[in-house]
C-alpha cells in the first residue's frame, strides 16, 4: 500500500502581492521520484521550498492553506529539524571551503558528533549513495573546489545525505552540467529512492521522464495534472500538459 510522506491541502503562497501558488493539493508517496515539471515563474520551486520552510526566509512570503509531513502540519515543527529531516540540493553546487571530507561531516558535526571512526563510515557511505567514493577516497583531504562541477554537486547530496534525512528536495540539480554528470546524479536519485522520498524539480522533460515515478505539471501557480510518468508523457489528460512536453510554450 502506498504511503502518503508529503501532503499539502488548498496552499496558496504570496510573495508580496503575487500568487506563487494557488490551491495546490498535492500527495508525495514514500520512496518515489515525484518530478516536477513546467514552465518558469509556474511555482515549481515555491512549492519545494515550502516543504522545508524554506520560503520563510523571504519577508514578503505569506500563505495559507496546509502542508504535512507525515500527517502533521510542518508549521507546528522545529524549523531547524524539520530541514534536517527535509534536505535539499540546489542548481548551482555549493560546496563549503573546506576539505571533501570536512564538506559531508560538516552538518554532522554541527548535529553533535565529533571525530573518530563512526564519522569516517558516515562520510564514506554517504560518498558511496552520491555515486562519489571512488573518484575521491584517496584525495578526501583535498580541498572541495579542486571537483569539478558534477563532483562539486554530488558532494553536495553526500553533505545533505550525511545527516540522514527521510526527504530529499532537488532543485533543477543537473542545469550546469554536462550529460555524463547528469546521468550520474540520475543514477545516485534513483537508487536513493529505495531509502529516501524526493522531489525534483526540474526544466528538463527528459531528465523528468527518465527518473520520476510520477510527474506533476505546474503552470501559471496551479497544478495542472499530476499522475504515473508515463501517462503523463504518454497520454496526459490536459492539452496543455501535451502542449509543455512536446515544446510548443515554456
Amino acid at each position: 500500500m502506498v504511503k502518503v510522506k508529503i501532503e499539502t491541502h488548498d496552499l496558496n503562497v504570496w510573495f508580496g502581492s503575487v500568487q506563487a501558488i494557488s490551491r495546490l493539493n498535492l500527495e508525495v508517496y514514500e520512496n518515489e521520484i515525484l518530478s516536477v515539471i513546467g514552465p518558469a515563474n509556474s511555482g515549481k520551486t515555491t512549492f519545494l521550498r515550502a516543504l522545508n520552510r524554506m520560503n520563510d526566509l523571504n519577508p514578503n512570503y505569506k500563505m495559507s492553506g496546509l502542508v504535512e509531513m507525515d500527517r502533521k502540519d510542518v508549521s507546528g515543527l522545529d524549523v531547524e529539524l524539520l530541514r534536517r529531516r527535509v534536505g535539499m540540493v540546489f542548481a548551482l553546487p555549493l560546496p563549503l571551503p573546506l576539505s571533501i571530507f570536512d564538506n559531508v561531516a560538516y552538518g554532522v558535526r554541527m548535529h553533535g558528533m565529533r571525530g573518530g571512526q563512526k564519522l569516517s563510515r558516515v562520510v564514506k557511505e554517504s560518498l558511496k549513495q552520491a555515486y562519489l567514493w571512488d573518484e575521491v577516497k584517496g584525495r578526501l583531504d583535498e580541498s572541495a573546489f579542486k571537483l569539478s562541477g558534477g563532483q562539486q554537486q554530488r558532494l553536495c547530496i553526500a553533505r545533505t545525505l550525511a545527516v540522514e534525512p527521510e526527504v530529499i528536495l532537488f532543485d533543477e540539480p543537473c542545469s550546469g552540467l554536462d550529460p555524463i554528470s547528469t546521468s550520474k546524479v540520475e543514477d545516485a536519485m534513483v537508487k536513493l529512492k529505495e531509502k529516501y522520498t524526493i522531489v525534483l524539480v526540474t526544466n528538463n522533460v527528459k531528465q523528468a521522464a527518465r527518473v520520476g515515478d510520477r510527474t506533476a505539471f505546474f503552470l501559471s501557480s496551479e497544478l495542472i495534472e499530476v499522475d504515473k510518468t508515463e501517462k503523463i508523457f504518454t497520454a496526459p489528460d490536459d492539452s496543455r500538459t501535451d502542449g509543455y512536453i512536446r515544446g510548443k510554450f515554456g
